[in-house]
């Protein structure tokens, strides 16, 4: 088995990712403090072909050379907007019949292997603070919670973790 040079891996320049059909995921940052988080989610949603990346709150913005060091590039190919308040972001995905879910622990979430797409929804996933999490109001908005089953004794997972176990399982599930 031999192992394949980044040539022949036929990845998309950046004007093809801009043509390509998206996977139907938008994601939500609030207040991501780490600057490598917020760059390994662009480079993850650039993998997955996702449609946009809302920072908001706290959350830096690019164009930064410690979002760049993570994100290698996929700033440039993945659609993103900045907005201050998360609530407003979140009233607007709703306005435009995009399901809006929060990645979180809280009562009555649903274990993301128990998480059924339905075909020609669009879906918003809400990651939030290194420490703290969604806000209340946030999930209060929210259309549900998806949280991620955890066995071990932490309870928690790094937010460029959590975004990449959830983006995953959502795009192979809209596949």
């Amino acid at each position: 088995m031999r192992k394949l040079a980044n040539a022949e891996l036929e990845r998309k320049n950046v004007a093809e990712f801009k043509e390509a059909e998206k996977t139907p995921i938008i994601i939500v940052l609030d207040d991501i403090r780490s600057l490598h988080n917020i760059g390994s989610v662009f480079r993850t949603s650039d993998a997955f072909l996702i449609e946009k990346i809302y920072l908001c709150g706290i959350t830096a913005i690019p164009p930064n050379k410690e979002i760049h060091k993570t994100a290698l590039g996929a700033t440039e190919t993945v659609t993103w907007e900045y907005a201050e308040d998360v609530l407003d972001v979140i009233a607007k995905l709703k306005e435009e019949k995009t399901k809006v879910y929060a990645i979180e622990q809280t009562e009555k979430a649903i274990m993301l292997n128990d998480f059924a797409v339905t075909t020609n929804e669009k879906y918003a996933l809400i990651f939030g603070n290194e420490v703290k999490g969604v806000s209340q109001k946030a999930i209060n908005l929210s259309d549900g919670v998806i949280e991620i089953p955890q066995l071990g004794s932490k309870h928690s997972l790094n937010i460029s973790v959590s975004a990449g176990i959830v983006i995953w399982d959502l795009f192979q599930k809209t596949q």
